[in-house]
């Protein structure tokens, strides 16, 4: 019950803020009249009970456990990956999910924190041990991996999002400046050739990005949509069900990938501010744990979460209003999908452990 008391309690009260946003967006797009005619609402409910247990479980278990298993994390990463694509669900042209009947998973989503504990393990080590370069290279290997086999469901946003962790989470290690520039200029490289690799659905989401007018009624329809529906709310929005792009169907994926959508035209401009607000307090909250922890490895743990919580919500956020290309990042805490939210949930769950142990002992 002590520990309890010793919670991140600003942190957890603005995620509680957010998860409550998300189900009143939720369920204003799920009713229609008085009556709740989709069980996605109790989904997402069930998903945000699971995921607060485990939030909490994570919270209570010391994060050093997780250094000790951290290689072998990985290792059934690489197995579930492998997994999904030859058992895997394919949805809307991506094989990420495995289940049977009603129940999926996608396991993506909880590799990207697994990821982000074997990298903490991995980069913490003492440079006695690993020389620079030599780190840099097989963190290059060991990432690359994962990264191919997501690209081969193909999941390109969830490459991103590894990706960017990695990139985010080596720069932070402390490695040096040159090295850091060769390594921006081969990912540079890397990343403009990896365009070739696209699916054509893919590389039409890059081309109306730049130019959704040209196909309005095919793959630029979604950005379009998306951009009326943000630009619709005014100020203080139409308010919770009365959204004429989410309510008509207008928008697509107005549950996940344009959620933000949602909110922006039934709140408004208010409402995605404070919701905005709401997030950068929470990055904040999580930067300012990263800045307590007690050894290097809690250190890269938390502002791996920061990292990816960021990324999603930049891309996603951005995606919503035209700034970013198409790239089916969910936004954290508010986008529908259980096996994102009870991973986003148990992140949390690891940051608040680290928070817990800032001090050298606990009674």
């Amino acid at each position: 019950m002590r520990n309890f008391l010793k919670f991140d309690w600003v942190m957890f009260t603005v995620v509680t803020l957010l998860l409550i946003i998300g189900l009143l967006i939720l369920y204003s797009i799920s009713t229609e009249g008085d009556v709740l005619n989709s069980d996605q609402f109790y989904h997402q409910f069930l998903a945000i009970c699971v995921g607060i247990f485990l939030m909490m479980a994570l919270a209570l278990l010391d994060y050093r456990t997780l250094n000790i298993y951290s290689t072998k994390f990985y290792f059934v990463a690489l197995i579930i990956l492998a997994a999904v694509l030859f058992f895997g669900t394919t949805v809307r042209g991506t094989t990420g999910w495995i289940g049977f009947e009603s129940f999926h998973i996608q396991p993506v989503e909880g590799v990207k924190i697994i990821l982000i504990i074997f990298l903490a393990s991995f980069l913490s080590k003492k440079k006695t041990k690993l020389k620079e370069s030599v780190k840099i290279i097989v963190s290059i290997v060991l990432v690359a991996v994962p990264v191919f086999l997501i690209l081969k469901q193909p999941d390109f946003g969830s490459a991103s999002i590894v990706a960017g962790i990695w990139c985010g989470m080596l720069f932070v290690s402390g490695i040096n400046k040159k090295n850091l520039l060769v390594l921006f200029m081969i990912f540079t490289v890397v990343a403009g050739s990896g365009y070739f690799l696209l699916k054509d659905y893919q590389k039409e989401r890059l081309i109306n990005f730049i130019k959704p007018y040209n196909d309005p009624r095919g793959s630029g329809y979604n950005v379009i949509q998306s951009v009326v529906a943000v630009g619709s709310g005014g100020i203080f929005g139409k308010g919770l069900g009365h959204g004429s792009q989410s309510q008509l169907n207008f928008l697509p994926e107005k549950h996940t990938d344009f959620i933000f959508a949602v909110l922006a035209e039934e709140l408004g401009l208010a409402g995605s501010l404070m919701a905005i607000f709401l997030f950068g307090v929470l990055l904040y909250k999580i930067k300012k744990t990263a800045s307590l922890a007690r050894d290097n490895f809690g250190y890269l743990l938390v502002i791996g979460v920061m990292i990816m919580f960021f990324l999603q919500i930049f891309i996603n956020i951005g995606m919503n209003i035209g700034l970013n290309p198409v790239a089916g990042v969910p936004l954290p805490l508010l986008s529908y999908g259980g096996s994102s939210m009870i991973s986003i949930l148990a992140s949390l769950g690891i940051v608040q452990s680290v928070y817990l142990r800032r001090v050298q002992t606990l009674d």
